[in-house]
């Protein structure tokens, strides 16, 4: 074990081992809520930042210099490795992401390239390498990711956001030969992705399913999970920890964890405690705060923060997160507060403390 995941609140977490008091980082956590990247975003595009490895590190230098928080994790997106693919991807002001060629035919999916990360996110590559450099000194492990197969072939399908995913979902029950050639594109181009994001320099990894919650649990088996496993397959080549995070998934939370993940991320919709009893003791877990408790009195948000570290009840593996990412207009200062907060109570109660006397 090198000497940063010996002493690492967030690497002992990831492996089950005690800790000091709980770690805490936050999806999102580099981003619009920040008074820094807006003044960033005046000058660049998301994509722009995300593409020059110097900016993506200022980026998510930013919320280490203002929080003490447990990990940093690169500035990055799901969606670049659609480019690579041979998909078109534009940010529009107001709308979000749009794919202008979405996969709509078994041509499309024929054509679809999978490029080895290095030719075709290289930037996202270096970002990792210098901001592994600046945290070094600091102590703070770096994070890499990817959005899983599913949620990145959802986005190609849909060309954007969506409510009910019905092409992607009309694709999957109406083609599944062809869904299932598509799904071992993207789970090898995640897959290897991830795993170079860890021989750049991240010490964990996070696989994003943020639309898997739409499907039914025995979809998920047979169209989702097995493409989800085999990328995690491929990047556990690294041996890092693996963080697998879904929404809306607490009706294969058992499923998720066969996956393959040696984190399990959970939103709000569910209690910690219940989550993690049935997730079993095998696998470290991560969550679970509503982020829109960010806006809420100081009172309550330690109200709620206080009760998700109560139900962990001190055990380890826990990492203190949101349920999704931190919202854009979210107060700073909150998110400052509830950092130390946890911190500090979670501290308490490794020490016997019930925190209870905590000014708030």
């Amino acid at each position: 074990m090198e000497n940063q995941e010996a002493t690492s609140r967030f690497l002992r977490a990831c492996h089950r081992q005690p800790v000091d008091a709980t770690p805490i980082w936050l999806m999102r956590q580099a981003g619009r809520y920040m008074s820094e990247y807006r003044e960033l975003r005046k000058s660049y595009g998301i994509l722009e930042i995300i593409k020059n490895p110097e900016l993506a590190c200022e980026v998510t230098m930013q919320p280490i210099h203002a929080f003490d928080l447990d990990a940093a994790i690169i500035f990055a997106d799901i969606l670049p490795p659609l480019e690579g693919m041979g998909l078109s991807l534009e940010f529009v002001k107001g709308e979000g992401p749009l794919i202008h060629n979405p996969i709509r035919s078994a041509a499309d999916v024929e054509a679809l390239r999978t490029p080895q990360p290095e030719e075709s996110l290289g930037f996202t590559l270096e970002a990792i390498k210098l901001a592994r450099r600046e945290l070094e000194s600091r102590g703070v492990p770096l994070i890499g990711f990817s959005g899983a197969p599913f949620t990145l072939a959802c986005y190609a399908i849909e060309g954007g956001s969506s409510r009910n995913y019905r092409y992607a979902k009309s694709l999957m029950m109406s083609e599944p030969a062809l869904w299932h050639r598509m799904m071992a594109k993207f789970s090898v181009i995640v897959g290897r992705y991830l795993l170079a994001q860890a021989r750049a320099g991240a010490q964990v990894l996070q696989i994003f399913d943020s639309w898997v919650g739409a499907l039914s649990p025995d979809d998920y088996r047979q169209m989702a999970m097995p493409y989800t496993q085999q990328a995690i397959s491929i990047a556990k080549q690294a041996s890092v920890p693996i963080i697998h995070f879904g929404t809306n998934t607490n009706g294969m939370l058992e499923l998720i964890r066969n996956a393959g993940g040696d984190v399990i991320g959970v939103d709000w919709r569910i209690d910690l405690d219940v989550a993690w009893g049935r997730l079993g003791p095998h696998v470290a877990i991560q969550g679970n705060l509503d982020p829109v408790a960010l806006f809420a009195s100081w009172s309550e948000l330690t109200d709620r923060a206080g009760r998700i570290l109560g139900l962990a009840g001190g055990r380890p593996g826990h990492i203190f997160n949101l349920g999704h990412g931190i919202l854009p207009e979210t107060p700073v200062d909150n998110v400052r507060r509830l950092v130390d907060f946890v911190h500090e109570y979670s501290s308490r109660q490794a020490n016997n403390q019930t925190g209870e006397e905590y000014d708030r």
